[in-house]
């Protein structure tokens, strides 16, 4: 085997195979640079679907922008709680593949693929009966609140293909293979979006099934995901070749993963109550609520800053490829130096966003909503959003690299002090008190993101996540 970090093979007998070699320090930038770029690739995919979804229902009606977001902020907060399986896991296996025990590597990312399994159908259920509380809490009522909690049920099928999807994902990076996650997420989206455009505009003898039609492309890729993530690990396709045997629940691994993702998971949890709140925030911010102008600006500014921190998200998942790697093979200064350089090598792209979102955000809205009243709630506020671009990004950096590392109980504090502390009651303030609108409400969130990267900057430069046990 070469030394090549993210390139899959064909394995046949994945217990006789090498340590993997890691970079020396010189040789970091360009490691970090080779395993984050796959990974941005599919970020990249998954924003062009999540922005099209956005672009669809911009074309039917408020209602169906409304579907969208909210179903957005409801698949958001299942995937964090499949971050409890999926951050656990690829702890497990960097260490694993670390010390060069492929065999333990196979058998933790099968008996996490069993786990996600369980979790997945939990999940399903929950946000079924748990639909209808969601529009409750943002006051949508009346003909609307009947769609969007049809969408939302619908939405919830793809949750258990998807929470054993990205459990494969990020088993698969923890190993250091980021171009087979690539290539089955990147075919999932692009699956998204053919069955969403056709089926929402209908072609041929498909009929125009309008808002379902975006929902139903998304339950119908995550499903082909599934299939294609399973293929691959079953075939042998990837480095981590799986056999049906492994597919079993296993208690000491359980509580393994749990032990490193059960924080995850809560510090999810909270991240997403503490959004959803800040969204109620939202909500009430004109009398139209819901249907406002000002939510529907609030769902396109969220979704366009993708573009920021989507790429963050990538360079951070290579960092906590690797320093879980350098932990388990014993080379803790190497382990610290990759969030550091990660962050280095990000910063010009984070300044060039801010740049980019505060000259372009009022062509931005008006090509993203044909109502002008949109643009007006949404240009202002999309501004002041461009100013903390390269907080957000640090703190996605060192946070993904503390929790690759098996240090996941520290960023659990940080969210719950800053999140529910600083950024749903300064959004009330500015935007409900003070009476600033969208940009006062936002200015909740920005506080928010740089006490967060103040707090995980310098646990991160402390140094002692290194000796965090898994």
């Amino acid at each position: 085997m070469t030394g090549t970090l993210d390139q899959p093979e064909r394995v046949t007998d994945v217990t006789s195979m090498p340590r993997l070699e890691l970079p020396t320090l010189d040789e970091l930038p360009g490691a970090i640079a080779r395993l984050g770029l796959p990974v941005l690739a599919e970020q990249l995919l998954s924003f062009c679907v999540s922005f099209f979804d956005v672009y669809l229902s911009g074309r039917l009606n408020t209602e169906a922008t409304t579907a969208i977001g909210l179903a957005a902020y409801v698949s958001w907060l299942a995937s964090m709680i499949s971050g409890l399986i999926g951050t656990g896991a690829a702890a497990l296996v960097a260490r694993s593949v670390g010390r060069g025990d492929w065999q333990e590597a196979r058998q933790l990312t099968a008996r996490s693929l069993t786990l996600a399994f369980v979790l997945g159908i939990g999940l399903m259920l929950v946000l079924w009966s748990g639909a209808p509380y969601f529009t409750y809490l943002l006051g949508i009522q009346g003909t609307a609140r009947h769609g969007v909690v049809e969408y939302l049920r619908f939405d919830a099928f793809s949750q258990l293909f998807a929470c054993m999807t990205l459990v494969a994902a990020a088993s698969l990076r923890g190993s250091g293979d980021m171009k087979t996650p690539l290539l089955v997420l990147g075919l999932t989206n692009v699956v998204n979006m053919l069955v969403s455009s056709l089926c929402t505009f209908g072609w041929g003898p498909i009929p125009a099934l309008g808002m379902r039609g975006i929902v139903l492309g998304t339950v119908t890729a995550q499903a082909v995901g599934w299939i294609f993530m399973m293929t691959v690990l079953l075939r042998g396709l990837s480095k981590l070749h799986l056999k049906w045997s492994d597919l079993q629940w296993h208690r000491d691994t359980t509580l393994r993963v749990m032990r490193i993702g059960g924080p995850a998971a809560l510090d999810g949890l909270i991240t997403f109550t503490g959004h959803f709140l800040f969204l109620m925030v939202i909500a009430r911010l004109s009398p139209a609520g819901f249907d406002g102008p000002i939510f529907a600006a609030h769902i396109i500014g969220v979704r366009v800053e993708a573009v920021s921190y989507l790429p963050a998200v990538a360079w951070g998942a290579a960092s906590a490829s690797l320093a879980g790697r350098y932990l388990g093979a014993g080379q803790l200064e190497l382990a610290r130096q990759t969030g550091h350089v990660a962050v280095r090598q990000f910063l010009r792209y984070s300044i060039s966003i801010t740049v980019l979102f505060f000259v372009a955000a009022p062509v931005i809205y008006q090509g993203m909503h044909s109502d002008p009243a949109v643009a007006a709630a949404g240009v202002p506020a999309f501004r002041w959003m461009a100013a903390y671009q390269v907080p957000t990004t640090t703190l996605i950096i060192y946070m993904l690299t503390l929790r690759g590392a098996g240090d996941t109980r520290f960023p659990l504090w940080c969210a719950l002090v800053s999140i529910l502390g600083v950024r749903v009651p300064v959004a009330w303030l500015g935007g409900i008190w003070f009476q600033q609108g969208l940009t006062g409400a936002w200015f909740g969130m920005g506080a928010d993101n740089t006490l967060r990267m103040l707090l995980i900057s310098w646990r991160y430069r402390a140094g002692h996540w290194r000796e965090t046990k898994v």
